[in-house]
């Protein structure tokens, strides 16, 4: 089955200029979309067709699609940086096509090519290459790649019909006032996913999973929630949308994989540019006991999490039923500073990339 080419059908009345740049000048995130979008359709005993990108509009949805009853909805999240010679780059989306893949095969739907994914966030990048923001900061242009059933009936079955689309949303630096700490509020009776679940998938449901949990961690005047495995409630996994990271004297550890972690982009480079910088990173399992023991002796000196958005977000104070305690002084570490650094430097195009991971587009 040959992978479709992207008809180009762009939009007669684009922002304008003054428009664009008023909301460049404070983006924020998720709230302001460019003037196209992506669109590709798959049928059964057809396969992928139709591939377009258009101006970004709403979509009809029938009351009886099949995603809102069932549920079959995947996504991704990926950043396009503008670099200091004007140039705009991807960062791995590769990666994100394969983890996208993986999570269709989780909730049973059609695996989009992966040269196809790269083709349309590039076509969006192409079409809006002026809604990523100027090089110097960490501002990006934040791409959304995602799937939906569009079959329209009832029945507990995988759908017929799908539509994959990607939409684009600039985004503010993260931390603009400086890199902050934030408060975990860690959960220890309601957990994200399981074993055998979809938490390794990035579909809908895991994050809707989370809301409660999320909604009790600000009630207790937190940034975040964290999770404990389901099994023992014991190991510690991530939070509601990023994964986390401990830095110990002699190594970094992020918890092992356990098919219900979400197998972060981020995550993965961290892994391996953590010993481009000289340190030992690996995999492993860290209890709640221990991560506050160790707190506390000060054998664990940094603790951050990591994500798309956020990059790297340092932790500061960690409240439980337990108790509470202080990260590094609830200070941002030397070590999560540093490599956060040095993965900005690298997506932003400051310093050489030598694992391949940036994809230029335009």
């Amino acid at each position: 089955m040959t992978t479709p080419s992207i008809e180009l059908k762009p939009s007669s009345h684009p922002l304008s200029d003054a428009e664009r740049d008023a909301i460049l000048a404070s983006p924020g995130f998720g709230r302001h979309f460019t003037d196209h979008m992506v669109v590709i359709k798959w049928t059964e005993g057809r396969g992928w067709h139709d591939a377009e990108l258009v101006p970004y509009a709403p979509l009809s949805i029938d009351p009886a699609n099949m995603t809102l009853h069932y549920a079959q909805e995947i996504f991704e999240g990926l950043k396009a940086y503008r670099h200091p010679d004007g140039s705009v780059a991807l960062f791995r989306p590769e990666a994100n096509a394969r983890r996208f893949q993986a999570s269709a095969r989780r909730l049973a739907m059609p695996e989009l090519p992966v040269d196809l994914f790269v083709a349309a966030c590039d076509a969006i990048v192409r079409q809006d290459e002026a809604w990523v923001p100027a090089h110097g900061g960490e501002e990006s242009l934040y791409l959304r790649p995602f799937m939906i059933a569009s079959e329209v009936g009832l029945g507990v079955r995988p759908a017929s019909e799908y539509l994959f689309l990607v939409i684009a949303s600039p985004a503010g630096a993260y931390f603009p006032g400086g890199v902050k700490p934030v408060s975990i509020w860690l959960s220890e009776d309601r957990v994200r996913a399981v074993p055998g679940g979809m938490g390794d998938a990035k579909t809908g449901g895991n994050y809707a999973a989370s809301l409660l949990a999320q909604a009790e961690a600000a009630a207790k005047g937190c940034d975040q929630v964290a999770y404990l495995d389901a099994v023992e409630h014991t190991w510690v996994e991530e939070l509601g949308g990023m994964n986390l990271y401990f830095v110990y004297e002699d190594r970094i550890v992020t918890p092992t994989l356990t098919g219900s972690l979400l197998a972060g982009i981020t995550r993965d480079s961290l892994l391996k540019l953590a010993g481009d910088l000289g340190y030992t990173s690996e995999e492993g399992r860290v209890s709640i006991d221990q991560w506050q023991a160790d707190s506390e002796s000060g054998a664990l000196k940094e603790v951050f999490a990591c994500g798309t958005a956020a990059v790297i977000t340092p932790v500061g104070t960690v409240k439980s039923a337990r108790g509470e305690w202080q990260q590094s002084g609830g200070e941002p570490g030397e070590v999560t500073l540093k490599l956060r650094k040095a993965l900005l430097d690298i997506q932003t195009g400051k310093a050489a990339d030598a694992h391949g991971w940036t994809h230029p587009v335009a």
